[in-house]
């Protein structure tokens, strides 16, 4: 015997889909949210823990409450830790400017890299 639910439609389906993807983002957005929280060094404990019983008991304001009031300093603060894992990985690797303008000169010399590359990407090491 075959079980067929005739109350599954294509309609239901796209239904589901999306209120699974609203969720996923919804879901994303609270850990981008907590994750920005607690490295901010700016704000007391007590703000933070503020902004969790916010985002707690009123999940979906308290996210769009954060993101319309501190989105200025998330875009800052992630570029800022964008900015020190560069730096902190160039450390790591032994990254040089005058190594890699070495490097650039021995491809220009070997005929990879024309005046012009050679110039330009010597100037953007130098900045």
């Amino acid at each position: 015997m075959l079980f067929v639910n005739e109350g599954f439609t294509f309609r239901n389906f796209l239904v589901d889909a999306f209120a699974v993807f609203m969720f996923v983002v919804w879901f994303w957005l609270l850990i981008t949210v907590f994750s920005d929280l607690f490295r901010r060094h700016d704000v007391s404990g007590w703000v933070k823990a503020i902004w969790v019983i916010a985002l707690v008991v009123f999940p979906y304001l308290g996210i769009f409450a954060y993101l319309i009031t501190q989105a200025r300093g998330m875009a800052e603060r992630n570029t800022q830790q964008a900015q020190q894992a560069r730096d902190e990985f160039k450390r790591v690797v032994g990254f040089s400017p005058a190594d890699e303008i070495e490097k650039l000169d021995r491809l220009k010399k070997a005929g990879s890299i024309t005046d012009a590359e050679f110039s330009r990407l010597r100037a953007k090491l130098v900045q």
